[in-house]
C-alpha cells in the first residue's frame, strides 16, 4: 500500500516524540498554575469576525494568511490563526468588561496559510497565556518574567529577550509621520510589500526580514522620543521591574510584532541556535476590540511555539524528559494462559502497574523479542505446564534470574517488586 504523507505544512507526531510534547505541556500547566493563571480551551474555528475585528483588518495575517470557509447557514468561520481574539472572545463571557482580573493559559494547533519552511508549519502548536483586565507596568513585567522562568524549566538557556513599546493609539499619528518621511525617501530601493506598507500600515516596514530593507530601517529614526510622557514613563518602569527580576534584555525600537492590537509593551524571544530571525515566543500588551463591544479589553500575554521549542531543545541537547517503560511484559503459551494474563494484566494496570502482553498466539522466542523491544524489567512466563501447576516463571531482564510464584500470589509478588 501507498504511503499517505500529510499535507505541506503538517506533521504527524509519534509516540517517541509525544513525551517532550507532553511534557512542554505539562511544566507549562504547573508553572502558569503557580502565578495563578487557568487553563482555557476554545473551539479551534471561530467567526471570521473576531480575528478581523480582534486583529486588524490591514494585518498580513487577516490579509494573506487565514484559513477561512463558510458553514451551511453562509457564516464565514475562520481556523484560528492564533490563540488571543479567541479566548477574548470567550472571556467577554465572564465579568471580566467590569475590570475583573482573568488570567488564563492555553495549548493547541493554530492554522496559517503561510509558505512551510523550518520551524514553520501550515498548523503549528503554542502555549500561551493571557492576563486580561487590567492594565499595568507590573503586569507586563511579570508576564515577561514568567516566560523566562518556563524556558529554564524546560532546559532552554541563553534565550534573548528583546522588548519595546508600542505606546498608545494617540502616540501613533507623530510617531508615523516621522517614520513616513524617512522612508518615503528610500521606498523605490526597498521590497514589493515594503512599498504597500508604506501606506497600508507603516508600522510593518520595521518589521521586515529582507536584508536590503534591514539595512534602510537601521537608520530610521527614533521616533520614541515622539510619543508621550507617560507612554515613556510606562516604558521605563517596565524595564526597572524586569531589571529587578533578573530578566535579562535588550531594549530595541525596531521590535514591532506583526498584529495591530498592540499597546505599551511588546516583547520578542529568540535563540542563537535557532538564528535572530526565528522567533520561539513572542507577546506584549494589547487592547481587542471584539463584536459586539464598545470598549476594547485590554490584556498582556505571550505564545510559544512548541515546535520551535523542540527546536531548540534538539539544538542545546537537553536529554528528552523519560518515558515509562513496562514495569513487566505478560508471555502466555496457550489459550488458557493467555486469557489468564489478561485476567492479571487488568488488575496490575488498575493498581497502576504499566503492563504489555501478548494476546495473539506467537512463539516464546518472538514474544521475548516483544519484551525486549518493550524494555520490560521482569517478564511473567506462562505455558501449559505452569498452568497445571498453578505458578508462573518471573525472570529479571537485567540478570537473567527467575523465580517460580504461586498463581494466588503473583499480584502481590509484582505489586511488591
Amino acid at each position: 500500500m501507498a504511503a499517505f504523507a500529510p499535507p505541506p505544512g503538517t506533521a504527524d507526531v509519534f509516540p517517541a516524540e509525544a513525551g517532550s510534547w507532553r511534557f512542554l505541556e505539562n511544566t507549562a500547566a504547573k508553572i502558569f498554575s503557580d502565578y495563578g493563571y487557568g487553563e482555557l480551551r476554545t473551539p479551534v474555528f471561530e467567526y471570521t469576525e473576531v480575528f478581523q475585528r480582534g486583529l486588524g483588518g490591514e494585518t498580513e495575517v487577516v490579509q494573506k494568511e487565514m484559513y477561512t470557509f463558510e458553514d451551511r447557514g453562509g457564516r464565514s468561520l475562520t481556523l484560528r490563526p492564533e490563540g488571543t481574539a479567541g479566548v477574548m472572545r470567550a472571556l467577554t463571557n465572564t465579568d471580566v468588561a467590569n475590570g475583573t482580573e482573568q488570567r488564563v493559559f492555553y495549548y493547541g494547533p493554530m492554522f496559517r496559510g503561510e509558505r512551510p519552511s523550518a520551524g514553520r508549519r501550515r498548523q503549528f502548536h503554542q502555549i500561551g497565556v493571557e492576563n486580561v483586565g487590567r492594565c499595568a507596568p507590573l503586569i507586563d513585567a511579570e508576564c515577561i518574567a514568567m516566560l523566562h522562568n518556563y524556558l529554564q524549566a524546560i532546559g532552554i538557556e541563553g534565550a534573548r529577550f528583546t522588548i519595546n513599546t508600542r505606546g498608545v493609539a494617540a502616540d501613533r499619528a507623530p510617531a508615523e509621520a516621522v517614520l513616513r518621511e524617512y522612508f518615503a525617501k528610500h521606498i523605490d530601493e526597498m521590497c514589493p510589500d515594503c512599498r504597500t506598507r508604506l501606506e497600508r500600515n507603516i508600522w510593518r516596514i520595521l518589521d521586515c526580514k529582507q536584508e536590503n530593507c534591514g539595512k534602510i530601517i537601521a537608520g530610521a529614526p527614533d521616533y520614541l522620543q515622539h510619543f508621550s510622557a507617560e507612554s515613556q514613563a510606562y516604558f521605563e518602569e517596565v524595564k526597572s521591574a524586569l531589571t529587578m527580576l533578573g530578566v535579562p534584555f535588550t531594549a530595541d525600537s525596531k521590535l514591532v510584532r506583526g498584529l495591530d492590537y498592540y499597546v505599551h509593551t511588546v516583547f520578542e524571544v529568540t535563540h542563537p541556535e535557532l538564528g535572530g530571525q526565528i522567533a520561539i515566543a513572542g507577546g506584549g500588551r494589547y487592547e481587542l476590540f471584539l463584536p459586539g463591544e464598545k470598549k476594547p479589553l485590554p490584556g498582556v500575554g505571550f505564545a510559544t511555539g512548541v515546535e520551535r521549542l523542540l527546536m531548540v531543545r534538539e539544538a542545546l541537547q537537553v536529554p528528552a524528559p523519560e518515558t515509562a517503560t513496562a514495569g513487566i511484559y505478560l508471555i502466555g503459551l496457550g489459550a488458557s494462559a493467555r486469557l489468564a494474563n489478561l485476567a492479571l494484566a487488568d488488575k496490575l494496570r488498575r493498581a497502576g502497574i504499566r503492563v504489555d502482553l501478548e494476546l495473539e498466539e506467537r512463539s516464546f522466542k518472538a514474544q521475548m523479542r516483544s519484551a525486549n523491544r518493550c524494555q520490560a524489567a521482569f517478564t511473567l512466563i506462562r505455558g501449559e505446564s505452569e498452568m497445571e501447576k498453578h505458578i508462573a516463571i518471573i525472570k529479571n531482564m537485567a540478570d537473567g534470574s527467575q523465580c517460580e510464584v504461586a498463581e494466588n500470589d503473583l499480584f502481590e509478588h509484582i505489586v511488591n517488586k
